[in-house]
């Protein structure tokens, strides 16, 4: 028999859908429960898979179960299946009216504001598209758009040296500013450095981060070390809190001033910090197709951002 035939007769899609919630859950027992199948029906599930492609999939313990080597990559590319099958369903359903439909979007703090404004111009034009979105660090909402849980991400970008498999949509450019509490003393000094502020109380995002990251390259490009931090937090709300104390100081996308929520307290340090100007852009992957409503948001982002490409 033939490989394609094998493929066509002996795996199942159920089956995979059974491997990767035992994968989730961590045991058959609890994976028995979320399936609504009994544990020798989802073991003799397993174990007709590892036998059809002749390798384990799972290692089996009294603590429970884990994906092998084999077992990961074969979930991974399940992954990428379903989305694709729901993706087509989804495609089907709305090919007469693209104007519905669920966008699943990533996002940072920082880009939440702008986010927003997309999407309350959306809902206007197009009542019938709904919105989940997901709100956190740039490495962890990549992540997702891989992994195929997300559908777009509205967030800052600097991109690594091979991102083959992402699309990316410059909507606009943000610079960074030190940021501080109105009423903070530091604001009446003109033509301050970096190296000004070294003895002053920060708050930073945690260096290993997406946003840390940019923080210690900001300062190195200036030949100072990250100054001694002293709340590390990756909750740019929380950092804002600490700000508004009048204690604290932080960098942040020079965007925020523009938020009605900080434009009453929140102001810029007169900082000199060079080109530290990063594109805020929409993310989809380059090889999966974007359905209506998609394509609907990426428009919407395109026009809605260029109120923001302005000075800050």
């Amino acid at each position: 028999m033939k490989w394609d035939d094998r493929i066509g007769r002996r795996l199942r899609l159920k089956d995979f859908h059974t491997l990767q919630t035992v994968a989730e859950v961590g045991s058959m027992a609890k994976a028995s429960e979320r399936l609504a199948l009994s544990q020798p029906a989802i073991s003799k599930a397993i174990s007709d898979l590892e036998h059809t492609l002749g390798a384990p999939l799972l290692d089996r313990s009294s603590r429970g179960v884990e994906l092998t080597e084999c077992g990961r990559r074969l979930v991974e590319h399940a992954r990428v299946v379903f989305d694709e099958i729901r993706q087509s369903v989804s495609d089907i359903e709305h090919l007469s009216d693209p104007t519905r439909g669920v966008v699943r979007i990533g996002t940072s703090e920082p880009v939440m504001g702008a986010a927003s404004e997309i999407i309350c111009q959306l809902a206007r034009r197009y009542p019938r598209i709904s919105y989940d979105v997901i709100v956190s660090d740039t490495d962890t909402l990549v992540r997702g758009l891989r992994e195929r849980t997300l559908d777009v991400l509205l967030t800052r970008w600097a991109p690594a040296p091979v991102v083959d498999d992402l699309a990316v949509q410059v909507l606009f450019e943000s610079p960074f500013a030190v940021m501080a509490e109105r009423r903070h003393p530091l604001l009446r000094r003109k033509k301050l450095s970096l190296g000004d502020l070294m003895g002053e109380q920060w708050t930073f995002s945690p260096p290993d981060t997406f946003a840390g990251r940019i923080m210690v390259d900001l300062f190195r490009r200036r030949k100072l070390p990250l100054p001694p931090t002293v709340v590390t937090t990756n909750s740019v709300f929380m950092r804002l809190s600490l700000v508004a104390s009048g204690r604290f100081l932080t960098v942040l996308p020079s965007q925020l001033l523009r938020y009605r929520s900080n434009s009453t307290w929140l102001r810029a340090l007169d900082v000199d910090l060079g080109d530290s100007s990063q594109p805020i852009a929409s993310i989809t992957l380059r090889r999966r197709q974007s359905g209506g409503a998609v394509m609907l948001f990426k428009q919407v982002s395109l026009e809605v951002c260029k109120t923001m490409a302005g000075p800050q």
